[in-house]
């Protein structure tokens, strides 16, 4: 509730008062307004995010699946041989982009090779169908589990936002413009009572010069002296 007692009941500090009510409110529409874009924004990335991490847990699923098999068929020796030395790099860029005022990550990745074929590091001679199987499997999911550590990132982050968003909308809501409120029909009223006080000490005042000026008084005597 407004501590009323410090208020300077005063026609400019009714002035301020009005005009920061105005702000309050205008911040408070473009508050909520953000808030609800966040949270419409933030449940397409959850819905999204689900069906991504589904995906790539099938997909690493399915490639340990193939390890292991890869692994019952060959040696351990041929195994860690074929697995050596890597084929293929990636090159991994971290950007950001602004998203309600939330700096979301961006990551763009780049093959060193853009031929399928280079994710094999080893001859087909050799090793089991299996680890083929389980290579591509991993390659296949990169894409996605790249997305979905940036979409995972992105609802943390604004999940935070909207949090921090709907704290400024219940304080302007609840505490704020209430108080601002409170404080200007304060002053309004201490200023009509300061009016109607005015205007009875004017009126007293002119009784008071017209009965100087025209002696009322010596008038309603003087008939009364007489009869």
């Amino acid at each position: 509730m407004a501590n009323t007692k410090t208020v300077n009941p005063t026609r400019m500090e009714l002035t301020r008062l009005k005009k920061k009510l105005a702000t309050a409110r205008r911040g408070h529409k473009l508050l909520k307004d953000k808030r609800d874009e966040l949270m419409r924004q933030f449940l397409d990335l959850v819905r999204e995010n689900k069906a991504l991490r589904e995906k790539v847990e099938a997909g690493i699923a399915a490639a340990n699946k193939n390890f292991v098999l890869a692994r019952a068929s060959m040696s351990d020796e041929a195994l860690n041989v074929a697995m050596l030395a890597p084929a293929q790099k990636v090159f991994l860029e971290a950007g950001t982009r602004n998203v309600m005022s939330v700096e979301i990550p961006v990551f763009t990745y780049k093959p060193r090779s853009s031929n399928a074929a280079n994710i094999f590091s080893y001859g087909f001679a050799f090793t089991s169908a299996d680890l083929d199987g389980a290579v591509q499997s991993l390659s296949d999911v990169l894409p996605d589990l790249l997305r979905l550590a940036e979409v995972e990132k992105s609802c943390q982050l604004m999940a935070t936002e909207i949090e921090k968003t709907r704290r400024r909308v219940n304080a302007l809501e609840h505490v704020m413009i209430p108080d601002l409120q409170t404080n200007i029909k304060y002053i309004t009223m201490k200023l009509d009572e300061n009016e109607r006080s005015t205007q009875i000490r004017l009126m007293k005042v002119k009784d008071m010069m017209l009965e100087d000026a025209h002696h009322y008084k010596e008038r309603l005597v003087a008939p009364e002296e007489q009869a």
